[in-house]
């Protein structure tokens, strides 16, 4: 009884992990790439870029702006609950918001949505619901998809949270590539831990 457990236990595991790894090579099929190569040239030219989630997609969204700030982007994680309580004076006209929500109306981003236009800051915003307000709001939209997600139950932001961490790294890529960021650069901002050593020693 307890390896008939073990084993419903492990098949569930290698099925989310298969299901993860679809999510995350599915992008390369559906990847618009008119609208990243967009994304990309704006995050790699603007004065600032904000990003703003809320959840596990703000999780995504904080690691994306540490990255930047990795490539010396000048770069900054807004929350949701802080941005409209004055968090958005911020925000300057030229500046780039990277906006996630795969339903594309999250109630707290919504208010947001309204001041980055009324500041004239470029929306990017990365969401699966083209019809809905992110969608329709941003001057940048680039589409993800997710098929289901890697829990049993299908509600944890499983597959989706790699599928947005993968699109951001697919990104800073590209912005490196195109900034010709260089590994002289990232050495002397990058002193500490075993990286740091490696570059630096």
């Amino acid at each position: 009884m307890k390896e008939l457990k073990e084993d419903a236990i492990l098949q569930r595991a290698i099925q989310s992990l298969r299901i993860e790894s679809k999510a995350i090579s599915d992008i390369i099929d559906y990847l618009d790439k008119e609208s990243f190569l967009k994304a990309v040239e704006v995050l790699s030219s603007c004065p600032k870029i904000i990003t703003c989630a809320s959840g596990s997609s703000g999780i995504a969204a904080k690691k994306f702006a540490h990255s930047l700030c990795c490539i010396e982007r000048n770069a900054q994680f807004l929350s949701p609950a802080e941005a409209i309580h004055g968090g958005m004076g911020c925000m300057k006209k030229g500046d780039a918001v990277v906006m996630v929500s795969r339903g594309g109306k999250t109630a707290e981003l919504l208010p947001i949505i309204e001041v980055c236009n009324k500041k004239e800051v470029i929306l990017i915003g990365i969401t699966e619901n083209l019809d809905a307000p992110l969608a329709k709001n941003s001057q940048i939209v680039v589409p993800m998809k997710i098929e289901k997600e890697s829990d049993g139950l299908n509600v944890m932001a499983t597959a989706s949270f790699v599928a947005t961490i993968a699109i951001f790294d697919a990104m800073l890529a590209s912005i490196m590539e195109t900034t010709g960021y260089s590994l002289e650069q990232f050495a002397l901002i990058h002193p500490g831990g075993a990286v740091g050593s490696r570059l630096n020693g």
